[in-house]
C-alpha cells in the first residue's frame, strides 16, 4: 500500500521511520518558531498527504520531547482523514516553564497509519448492564458508588 506525500515547500521533510521495525514516522516541521512557555503554536510541516480511502493517519506526540521539555501534541492523536489535501499542521503546546524553539528539520511529531473501523451506529433506549455500571471516572478498583 503507498501512501502519496506531496512537498508544499522546499524545505519540507518526508515523514521517515529510524528503524525498521517503529511503528511511527517522524515528520519535521517546515519553519522557525517559537512556542512560548505555557502556549500552543500551529507548526507547518510543509507537506501534504493523500492516503487510501481505507486509511487515516493519526499524529501523536514525540515521547523525548514531551519528557525533556513538555512538549505535546495538543490534539493527540489527531486525526488526518484519507480525503484531506491540505498541508499537514501540528499544534504543539509547550506545557515547560522555557520558551521552545523548534528550527526548520526538527522532528516534531510522529504519525502512524491505521485502518479505522466504520460499524453501524444504532439508537436504542436500553444498554446491556455491565460490572462496571453507570461508574464514571475514576471509579476502576474502587467499591460501586451505587
Amino acid at each position: 500500500m503507498k501512501v502519496k506525500i506531496k512537498r508544499l515547500k522546499p524545505e519540507a521533510k518526508i515523514p521517515h521511520r529510524q528503524f525498521d521495525d517503529d511503528a511511527g514516522y517522524d515528520i519535521a516541521s517546515a519553519v522557525e518558531i517559537k512556542i512560548p512557555a505555557k502556549g500552543w503554536a500551529l507548526v507547518s510541516t510543509g507537506i501534504a498527504v493523500e492516503l487510501p480511502p481505507s486509511m487515516e493517519m493519526q499524529v501523536r506526540s514525540r515521547s523525548g520531547l514531551a519528557l525533556k521539555h513538555g512538549i505535546f501534541c495538543l490534539n493527540a492523536p489527531g486525526t488526518v482523514d484519507a480525503g484531506y489535501r491540505n498541508e499537514i499542521g501540528v499544534i504543539l503546546a509547550n506545557f515547560g516553564e522555557n520558551d521552545f524553539q523548534i528550527h526548520i528539520g526538527d522532528r516534531i511529531a510522529q504519525v502512524i497509519f491505521q485502518e479505522p473501523l466504520h460499524p453501524i451506529l444504532e439508537q436504542c433506549e436500553e444498554l446491556m448492564p455491565s460490572v462496571r455500571g453507570l461508574n464514571g471516572f475514576g471509579s476502576t478498583g474502587k467499591e460501586s458508588q451505587s
